[in-house]
């Protein structure tokens, strides 16, 4: 009788202290990669101002540096497809490795550059360069860290771990923030401007190697092992089978991604400025209601993923696609009538926006062993690039027409949350 791959074997064993390791390095390298990824936009103020003309209007300034922010999003697919090409091909641990060596040159590097008073237009074509490098990056390491934690353990502990390594992921946007706190609390503005900026880029560098050195402690996933070793592997480009035969699959994650991305893009970075300007609140206490909220949702991340392995992602997406329709409905409508609710609320908005952390579970057992970096890879950085992009001009426009635009916007993507969660519910999964 042919060998069970390990995903597929009965999973009664319980975790190992290797499996903590496992658990442990990949969520710390994981944060430490998304912070050198979302550092970029807590200094896009100062960066604007250095890296293009003193002359140049305002809002054009503003208009180039986001667009060079959003360029890593737009680079997140193309990385995605090649480095998970490779990873169904040759291993998930060589491309796990890659993808945060990808991200710490390029943060490194950015620290280092010169600025526009010095080399001219090189000096924002350059940073262009280093951020659309970020983005390949990161499209690579967010779909193979799940596959590659998913892959370790047993499959009735999959949705902890996913839930942890997006724990992880998330903390890195707190490490962001405060690090921002933290360097404009320290310096003036003009030291800030004059050079204090490099320093979060240049610690993320160093960050990064640090976590590549630590990936050398971890093994390729017993999944791909085997399939080495049966010679398993995809005999043909794996995401043409990913397209051929799991278009399903590929639909299911990408819907799920456009939630996930709501959660994240609305409620974690865009709701400080929205809490400066439409609520009133000064900068310092929006930043603490928000690092708050990013605490509560690393934990609700955690938990997501828990009661996923014990009930089901189904039934997980819908109650916490419900619960956060309400928590952050109540957030967005009572703040104006209630700013003494600012911290208690933002943190439970935080904590059910951590009902993303059953997603993951969905996306990587969705997709069967030989094309599941492919498929995982192809739908949530295709969907990212989209929805992410996508998503603050979205609420913009909402909001022209009604202050509370993002209140509408996360409640819709809960309604699509909680469908997901009642077909999942039907496939009994």
């Amino acid at each position: 009788m042919p060998s069970v791959l390990a995903s597929e074997a009965p999973a009664s064993r319980p975790l190992t202290r290797s499996d903590y390791k496992t658990l442990s390095l990949s969520a710390l390298g994981g944060a430490l990669e998304f912070y050198d990824f979302i550092i970029f936009v807590f200094f896009a103020a100062v960066v604007g101002k250095l890296f293009f003309p003193a002359d140049m209007p305002e809002w054009l300034r503003q208009l180039q540096t986001f667009g060079i922010f959003a360029a890593g999003y737009l680079a997140r697919p193309l990385g995605g497809i090649v480095m998970a090409h490779f990873g169904d091909l040759l291993g998930r641990k060589r491309m796990f490795t890659l993808s945060i060596f990808l991200m710490a040159v390029p943060t490194l590097v950015m620290g280092l550059l010169p600025t526009y008073a010095q080399i001219g237009i090189w000096a924002p074509l350059l940073l262009l360069l280093m951020r659309v490098i970020q983005g390949a990056a990161i499209g690579g390491e967010v779909p193979g860290a799940w596959v590659f934690v998913s892959e370790h353990v047993p499959a009735r502990h999959v949705g902890y771990a996913c839930g942890t390594l997006t724990s992880g992921l998330t903390a890195g946007i707190l490490l962001g923030s405060l690090m921002a706190t933290l360097i404009n609390t320290l310096f003036t503005p003009a030291e800030v401007l004059d050079w204090a900026w490099r320093v979060p880029f240049l610690i993320g560098g160093v960050f990064g190697f640090f976590a590549m050195y630590l990936r050398r402690w971890l093994h390729e996933t017993p999944v791909f092992a085997e399939m080495q070793q049966r010679k398993a592997l995809a005999e043909e480009v794996p995401l043409k089978t990913v397209l051929r035969e799991h278009r399903g699959a590929v639909v299911l994650s990408m819907l799920l991604t456009w939630v996930l991305s709501a959660g994240i893009v609305v409620v974690i970075l865009m709701t400080p400025t929205l809490l400066q300007t439409v609520y009133g609140f000064d900068a310092a206490t929006a930043l603490k209601a928000n690092s708050l909220a990013i605490v509560l949702l690393s934990i609700g991340c955690v938990l997501a993923g828990v009661i996923a392995d014990r009930i089901g992602a189904g039934r997980t997406l819908l109650v916490g696609g419900l619960l956060l329709a309400i928590t952050s409905w109540t957030f967005y409508t009572s703040l104006k009538a209630h700013p003494d609710w600012l911290f208690p609320l933002y943190a439970l908005t935080g904590l059910f926006v951590g009902t993303i952390g059953a997603v993951p579970y969905v996306m990587v057992k969705a997709f069967p062993p030989v094309v599941r970096f492919s498929g995982l890879s192809f739908s949530y950085n295709l969907a990212y690039a989209i929805f992410g992009g996508l998503t603050p001009m979205v609420v913009s426009l909402l909001m022209k027409w009604d202050p509370l635009g993002p209140a509408y916007y996360v409640a819709t993507l809960c309604g699509v949350a909680m469908l997901i969660g009642v077909y999942l519910i039907a496939q009994k999964r």
